[in-house]
């Protein structure tokens, strides 16, 4: 049974954009070991609380994430 995982910090993605990465993931699945495997495929998308995540030793929140990128 293929299995995939995505961790995403709460509240970042709607439900459209979850059921896009359950669709693609399951298709990435069936393109790699054909038809049979779409029946089985099982992709979680699991929601981290904020503060939840941590990147180069610092905290990471939502509200960083949504910051415009730096120039």
């Amino acid at each position: 049974m293929p299995f995939a995982s995505f961790k995403v910090p709460a509240g970042s993605l709607d439900e459209e954009e979850k059921r896009r990465i359950i669709t693609r993931a399951t298709e990435l699945f069936v393109d790699l070991y054909g038809e049979r495997a779409r029946a089985t495929t099982l992709v979680l998308v699991e929601e981290v609380a904020d503060g939840g995540w941590g990147i180069g030793g610092g905290v990471l929140t939502l509200a960083m994430l949504q910051q415009p990128p730096r120039s």
